[in-house]
C-alpha cells in the first residue's frame, strides 16, 4: 500500500540509522500517521461527498436566513433581534431548517463515514500488521485516526464560520459583537464535539466488528434510534405509565415534564439541539419546565454569555464523557486484541 510505504519512509529519513529513528517515534511518528489519515481522507470519495453535501446546505441555509434578515432584525418583540450574526444562524422561513439543525442530522453522518472502517479495514486488507512493524505505538494509531478526523472537521466549520461572517461584513456592513464571537465560537466547539462523539463510537465498532459494513450499519442504527425512535419510544412509555394529567396537581406535572426531559437527554441528539439553541439564541433562560411563580417578574432580555454557558453546561460535560467512553472502551479492547489473528 502506497501510503504505509510512505509513512514508512518518512519513519527514517531524518537519518539511516534505525536506532536513532526509534529513539524518536515518539515525537514524529504520531504527526506522521496524522497527515497519512488526513490525506486517506481527503482522497476519499465519501469525504468529499459529505463535505459538499454541507457545504450545499450551509449556502442554502445562508440565502434563507439573508432573505428574512430584514424582517428578523426589524422584530423589536424578538429580544435576540439585536444579533444579527446571531440571526444568520437561526432565522428561517419555515421552508428550511436553520444550519445548526442541519448539523444535527449530518454530523453524525460525516463522524460515522470518517470511523467505521477506521480499524476493521485496516485489518481485513492485511495492512494492519504492516502498520505495526514500523516503529509506532499501537495506541498512536488509534489515537491519530481520531485527531486526524477531527482537524479536518474542525476546520471544515471553523472555515464555514469565517465565511458566514465575511459575507455577513460585506453585505450588511454591520461588525461582530464581541459576544456574537464567542457564543457563535461555543457552537462550533460543540458541533466539533457532537461529531467527535459519533467518530469515537463508528471506531469502536470498527474495532468491535470484523467487518466494515456491519460497523456502518450498527452505527447508522444507533444514530437512527437515537434520533428519530427514541423520543417515540419515550412518549409511548411516559403514556402507558403515567397517571392522567388530568388527575394531577401543577408541580406533579411539571416534575413529570421534567423526568421526560431528563430521559431524553440520553440521546446525544437532544444534548447537542439543547446546547446549540441556547448558545445561538440569548433570550433562552431554561431548558426546562418554568413555573408561572419563576416567570413572574422576569424581564425578556438576553443572558450574557456566561450565563448561557452556565446553562448548557450539564449538555456540554454529557457530550464529552461520552466521547471519553466510548474511545476508551475502543482504546482498551484494541490494546488486548491479538492483531495477528
Amino acid at each position: 500500500m502506497k501510503s504505509q510505504m510512505v509513512l514508512s519512509k518518512s519513519l527514517f529519513s531524518k537519518s539511516g540509522n534505525p536506532g536513532k529513528a526509534v529513539q524518536h517515534k515518539a515525537k514524529s511518528a504520531f504527526w506522521v500517521m496524522v497527515s497519512k489519515e488526513m490525506a486517506d481522507h481527503i482522497h476519499s470519495w465519501r469525504f468529499i461527498v459529505l463535505f459538499v453535501l454541507i457545504v450545499l446546505t450551509f449556502f442554502a441555509s445562508m440565502y434563507v436566513s439573508l432573505g428574512n434578515l430584514k424582517q428578523a432584525v426589524g422584530n423589536t418583540s424578538d429580544p435576540d433581534h439585536i444579533f444579527l450574526y446571531l440571526k444568520l444562524l437561526t432565522a428561517t422561513e419555515n421552508s428550511m431548517p436553520p444550519f445548526h439543525v442541519f448539523v444535527s442530522f449530518l454530523g453524525p453522518l460525516l463522524g460515522i463515514s470518517l470511523g467505521f472502517d477506521a480499524v476493521n479495514s485496516e485489518k481485513n486488507n492485511g495492512t494492519l500488521i504492516r502498520l505495526m512493524a514500523q516503529p509506532v505505538y499501537r495506541d498512536n494509531l488509534l489515537l491519530s485516526k481520531f485527531v486526524s478526523t477531527l482537524i479536518l472537521v474542525s476546520v471544515l466549520f471553523i472555515s464555514l464560520v469565517l465565511l458566514m461572517t465575511g459575507g455577513g461584513l460585506l453585505i450588511t456592513g454591520v461588525r461582530m459583537e464581541p459576544q456574537e464571537l464567542l457564543r457563535i465560537m461555543a457552537f462550533v466547539g460543540i458541533s466539533i464535539l457532537y461529531v467527535g462523539f459519533w467518530l469515537s463510537l463508528s471506531i469502536l465498532l470498527s474495532i468491535g466488528l470484523r467487518q466494515a459494513a456491519t460497523s456502518a450499519l450498527t452505527a447508522i442504527g444507533i444514530w437512527l434510534f437515537f434520533t428519530v425512535f427514541y423520543q417515540i419510544l419515550i412518549n409511548l412509555v411516559v403514556r402507558a405509565v403515567l397517571p392522567d394529567p388530568d388527575f394531577l396537581s401543577a408541580e406533579q406535572i411539571a416534575a413529570y415534564n421534567e423526568l421526560i426531559l431528563t430521559l431524553l437527554r440520553v440521546s446525544p441528539s437532544q444534548l447537542y439541539t439543547d446546547a446549540t439553541t441556547t448558545l445561538l439564541m440569548p433570550s433562552v433562560r431554561s431548558l426546562g419546565p418554568v413555573t408561572m411563580e419563576q416567570m413572574a417578574g422576569a424581564i425578556p432580555a438576553p443572558l450574557p454569555f456566561k450565563e448561557s454557558l452556565m446553562i448548557v453546561w450539564p449538555q456540554v460535560s454529557g457530550l464529552v464523557a461520552s466521547t471519553v467512553v466510548c474511545f476508551a472502551l475502543g482504546y482498551y479492547i484494541f490494546m488486548r486484541r491479538e492483531i495477528r489473528s
